[in-house]
């Protein structure tokens, strides 16, 4: 009895060992899924602006007229979940997401993800972009 009680014990330590959190959590490394997206570089970003992307600028509206990429749609990243389903219907949309920095990209990502996108790209920020920026 002591055996196979040990023996369960272990077994409930190796599925919890692979339910842990990592840094990482909500970063897909293929092709972003329900629940998921991809983090990716500014130049896959850019390479992926020449196809039928959306680019989402998650920054405030002063930030975003003080210079944003072209053709970026602006949605505040404390709105995206609320504003999103209305302004972009299609969950399988290809996304773009920048903010200043990478922070706000990040949780914009995350409540697009929950809010049933499938194919969220997050690009980091505008202060380290090296493409072109309109005002």
């Amino acid at each position: 009895m002591k055996r196979n009680m040990a023996t369960v014990l272990i077994l409930i330590l190796v599925l919890l060992c692979g339910c842990s959190v990592s840094a990482g959590e909500g970063v897909s490394e293929g092709p972003a899924q329900i629940g998921e997206y991809k983090l990716i570089s500014q130049e896959e970003a850019l390479l992926m602006m020449n196809e039928d992307a959306l680019i989402l600028d998650v920054r405030e509206e002063d930030e975003y007229d003080s210079g944003h990429i072209p053709g970026a749609i602006r949605i505040s990243a404390v709105d995206v979940a609320v504003l999103a389903p209305e302004t972009i219907l299609d969950k399988e949309q290809v996304i773009l997401i920048y903010c200043k920095s990478g922070k706000r990209s990040e949780a914009a990502a995350r409540a697009l993800c929950d809010a049933g996108y499938v194919n969220v790209y997050d690009f980091g920020g505008i202060l380290s972009w090296e493409g072109e920026i309109v005002q």
